[in-house]
């Protein structure tokens, strides 16, 4: 039967009948009976604003009272915020009926009526209590079963506040004002419980407690209390008072605002974030700025923690519960794309990124370590139960489809000639578009999950080769590009030299932060190796600043000069630390034979950083690793075509060996061992346990020569290596992403970037990128300079060039990839006077030589190379 109930919020001091409101009741009353073990004190009660009435008192009232009739009952609820509710029911109604009527007004669920220090059965009818005219009782939240009795009573406290405010906007202004500051006590208990329980765990006499993490279950209770969907029913009020401070209140748990969200909480606040959005989307609309706020957090939350809340552990059910609000930031990239300037904003496209990191991390712990999904087993057809499946592949092919629409029309924006990538277009246009690759990245990570994106994200790349380098090329620093090496050998060396670039500091620019050296020119490697091994790696990746002893000059061209410098006394033979290859003398490989030098493990490591800071401040020192040295640097294994120019000889014999026949092999009675010669003694090393004793016969060749090359060029010299390989790990931004640098490169890709290019100087090249100050290009002097230089062997060329710029080793680009134009100054010095430069800026300062056999003399004078590397000024 539906009878008339009604309830009214007061003060507890003031009475008045209430007016009448239908609610469902039950047909059949129960007698009241206690529930075994859940009774609260009647202290407790009375804590939260209890009459005190014993137990006893309840139990005369049942007796003596008369029995049920059909009149209204009439009784006051005490909440837990000190406020009476009038009450007016029918007296078939019965207790869970009241309870569920309370908590439809948002005071919470899980509760209990407690009266006369005993809590009332849920299924007892009104008239089977019998309670005396006007009673009281009291409203509890369920403090009998949590371990947190306070939590559940500000919970409750923050619901009551946010219910109160929205049916008494009069008396409850008060309250609303403080509502963020409620919110904010409740996730600074929860914080201070976490401490309490730190504290607790690093006692020497603790008892072991349980794992759970103890803000996820303060917040769990937040969410029981029906705190949420009160914030949310009062940020609907048509009083824009309280929807403001309902608004406070609910960005309390977003990520936005970290002075009321401690690290521990905030990892834990995912539960409620996704409960505020599921409220605030249906009842506020995806156009609302708190739902979007909400949406974004619970988006960041999920991707930085690394462990969920029990209630999400599941990845279908995560999934299931994230996939909506994922595709919402779908749809807005996929907007975004079609537009004309296929734009998307950096915060939807973080919210987007975030989401997707999400998805594919739970999706991969589904799918487990199987790889790519068979089309079959996530087609839309499939009798499989998770349709999360297909609906995640149906928005990633959407995504790849609004991508591949999108580089098409870049294309339209390139030159005709794809070689020529980067001339013609414009280096901020296509970085203002690099907004695509995260995108691209996106659909990488969830390639790994569906055969069918990772097959049309490979066709996609591969049709778009020109604008993909284009945007990799014009891509500012992205730690997440490292999937590209995996598409490696569709991006010309432009791109992947900015890939790596990106792995190595960028410097910075206040010179007071820089890691200063004053460098002795007569002690020049001594003095260098003590600055930079006793720096720590951030100094270093810090930048540096430098100036030679006794001299006025600084700056960067005096920066190159001293790397170049460095480098050509580090692997001079002399130091025994490098050995130049055979057959080009630019290219170097470690010396087995180092130990003579008790610090040259030292020296390695000193090496590496030079090697690594070289590449950071992208000077080509004229110097090349050997192959075998930088695949170790890459982590891949050596194998005998790769010792051929590190090793000539021992590369001819060991092909000689593959190509003789049994007899033959047997006739150089090998074993697998092979004679070393250190410090003037000579001694048999064992390739494997047992070598010297092991003939090498035509059916264990290939294993011996396996052997020979691991030990010649690996182990023989692993202490040199690992000492190198620290070194030069010190300068990444990641060490730990060593492997990863060389993964971007090929060894001709290093030799360009370490080396430079090793290729005639075209001095058509050099002429046009070079420009006047004082002179013009058809003057005398000028034309009289250009055919010196034409008429000079390459070393001198290289050697005016390094006079001039301090630069020997021109990019692999030419002159174009100097960071800047050369410039000829016309001097007012006597013709008697040299040349000089300034090297930072690209000048060189040229007096008016009267004559062409005057110019030629004076700058033959200065490609000595005595002179030209001590001879710049500032």
């Amino acid at each position: 039967m539906s009878t008339a109930f009604t309830c009214h919020r007061r003060p507890s001091k003031r009475r008045r009948d209430p007016p009448d409101h239908a609610l469902p009741s039950s047909k059949q009353p129960l007698m009241a009976l206690p529930d075994p073990g859940a009774a609260s004190s009647s202290a407790s009660a009375a804590a939260l604003g209890g009459d005190g009435a014993s137990s006893s008192a309840a139990a005369d009232a049942a007796s003596s009272s008369p029995p049920a009739s059909a009149r209204p009952v009439h009784f006051f609820v005490r909440a837990t915020d000190s406020k009476t509710i009038a009450m007016h029911a029918a007296p078939d109604d019965t207790i869970g009926a009241v309870l569920d009527h309370l908590a439809a007004c948002g005071y919470g669920r899980d509760l209990r009526l407690v009266y006369a220090g005993r809590q009332l059965a849920s299924d007892s009818t009104l008239a089977a209590l019998r309670l005396p005219p006007d009673s009281t009782l009291h409203l509890l939240a369920r403090l009998r079963s949590t371990l947190h009795p306070h939590a559940w009573q500000l919970a409750s406290h923050i619901a009551a506040t946010a219910s109160a405010a929205e049916t008494e906007a009069a008396t409850a202004a008060t309250s609303a004002c403080s509502l963020d500051e409620l919110v904010k006590e409740f996730i600074l208990c929860a914080h201070r419980a976490n401490l309490g329980r730190l504290r607790s765990d690093r006692g020497a006499q603790a008892e072991p407690l349980p794992t759970a993490d103890l803000a996820s279950e303060y917040l769990d209770i937040f969410l029981q209390s029906s705190a949420a969907v009160a914030l949310v029913r009062l940020y609907l009020s048509k009083s824009s008072f309280f929807r403001s401070y309902a608004d406070r209140a609910i960005r309390c748990f977003l990520a936005t605002d970290p002075s009321s969200l401690p690290p521990d909480v905030l990892q834990v606040t995912a539960p409620v974030l996704l409960e505020f959005c599921r409220l605030l989307s249906v009842a506020a609309g995806k156009k609302d700025l708190l739902y979007q706020g909400c949406r974004c957090s619970l988006a960041s939350v999920l991707c930085s923690q690394p462990l969920l809340p029990p209630s999400m552990e599941s990845p279908t059910r995560l999934i299931d519960q994230v996939l909506p609000f994922a595709y919402e930031t779908v749809e807005v990239v996929l907007d975004g794309l079609a537009s004309v300037s296929m734009m998307v904003s950096p915060v939807d496209l973080e919210e987007f990124s975030n989401f997707f990191k999400v998805l594919c991390k739970q999706a991969r712990l589904w799918i487990g370590n199987d790889g790519p999904m068979p089309k079959n087993l996530y087609d839309r057809e499939s009798e499989h139960g998770d349709t999360w499946i297909w609906r995640l592949q149906t928005m990633s092919m959407d995504i790849l489809k609004r991508v591949d629409e999108c580089l098409k029309r870049l294309e339209m924006d390139l030159p005709l000639s794809s070689e020529s990538i980067g001339v013609m277009e414009s280096q901020t246009i296509w970085a203002t578009r690099s907004h695509i690759l995260t995108v691209l990245t996106q659909l990488d990570s969830i390639s790994a999950i569906y055969e069918d994106v990772a097959h049309k994200l490979q066709l996609v790349l591969l049709a778009h080769k020109a604008p993909l380098n284009a945007l990799v090329r014009c891509s500012k620093r992205n730690e997440h590009l490292y999937w590209l090496a995996k598409h490696k050998n569709l991006l010309c060396f432009e791109a992947r030299r900015n890939l790596v670039f990106m792995m190595l500091p960028e410097g910075k620019d206040d010179f007071g932060e820089l890691h200063e050296m004053l460098i002795d020119r007569s002690h020049l490697l001594d003095e260098s190796f003590e600055y930079i091994t006793q720096a720590k790696n951030s100094e270093l990746r810090g930048g540096l600043f430098m100036e030679f002893k006794n001299e006025e000059a600084t700056g960067p061209g005096v920066l190159r000069e001293w790397f170049c410098l460095v480098c050509q006394a580090l692997f001079s033979p002399k130091q025994v630390l490098f050995s130049p290859c055979p057959e080009d003398k630019r290219r170097f490989y470690l010396n087995e034979t180092s130990a003579v030098d008790p610090l040259h493990l030292k020296y390695f490591t000193f090496a590496g950083r030079i090697i690594g800071l070289a590449l950071m401040h992208k000077v080509q020192v004229g110097v090349m690793l050997d192959r075998t040295l930088f695949l170790h640097l890459a982590g891949r294994s050596i194998t005998l075509e790769d010792i051929a120019v590190a090793d000539p000889v021992k590369y001819a014999s060991c092909k000689k060996i593959l190509e003789m026949d049994a007899a033959e092999i047997d006739g150089l009675y090998l074993t697998f061992s092979r004679g070393d010669h250190q410090l003037g003694s000579q001694k048999v090393i064992d390739l494997c346990p047992g070598g010297q004793d092991i003939s090498v016969n035509f059916q264990n060749r290939e294993q011996y020569i396996d052997l020979l090359i691991k030990n010649t060029f690996v182990d023989s010299i692993s202490d040199q290596l690992d000492n190198f390989t620290k070194g030069f790990s010190d300068i990444l931004v990641n060490p730990l992403r060593r492997k990863e640098f060389f993964e971007f490169l090929d060894p001709e890709d290093l030799d360009q970037l370490l080396g430079g290019s090793n290729n005639t100087i075209n001095v058509q090249d050099w002429r046009s990128h070079t420009q006047y100050n004082g002179y013009k290009d058809k003057d005398r002097q000028i034309i009289w300079f250009w055919k010196v230089v034409e008429r000079m062997p390459i070393e001198q060329q290289r050697q005016l060039l390094f006079f001039w710029t301090s630069v020997k080793y021109l990019p692999a680009d030419g002159f174009s990839g100097l960071s800047s134009k050369l410039y000829i100054y016309k001097t007012s010095d006597s013709t008697d006077r040299l040349p000089s430069s300034q090297t930072c800026f690209y000048r060189l300062c040229l007096p008016p030589y009267a004559s062409f056999r005057a110019m030629e003399t004076q700058l033959q004078k200065i490609t000595q190379e005595h002179v030209s590397c001590s001879f710049g000024t500032w």
